[in-house]
């Protein structure tokens, strides 16, 4: 059983940092890509980051590139997103996932496992 914990959400004034800890427990966790998503109330579940096994392969959601960044340890079991010069619309909770294959998808379709999410409040 797979199971994810996020940790290192919080409350961050605009142009702040946060950065975001995903810990997996199971094995394996070095063949699967991982990915953060977050939704915002009353909207849908939407892509961030993810990426692949070796971390080779990243991808960012337009609205996060350049500001964010995605990176795994694979000796920890460990995925992070480290988030920069937050805006009040980053405001969300964050959900890390682990796909089903090697590779990062940008659809929540192609990922089997989820953490619990992590609240992240940005203040104007």
């Amino acid at each position: 059983q797979v199971q994810l914990v996020e940790s290192g959400g919080g409350l961050v004034q605009a142009g702040g940092s946060l950065r975001l800890s995903c810990a997996a427990s199971g094995r394996a966790f070095s063949s699967y890509a991982m990915a953060w998503f977050r939704q915002a109330p009353g909207k849908e579940r939407e892509f961030v980051s993810a990426i692949s096994w070796s971390g080779g392969s990243i991808y960012y959601a337009d609205s996060v590139k350049g500001r964010f960044t995605i990176s795994r340890d694979n000796a920890k079991n460990t995925v992070y997103l480290q988030m920069n010069s937050l805006k009040p619309e980053d405001t969300a909770v964050y959900y890390c996932a682990r796909s089903q294959t090697s590779w990062p998808d940008t659809t929540t379709r192609e990922y089997d496992y989820w953490g619990q999410g992590t609240q992240v409040t940005v203040s104007s």
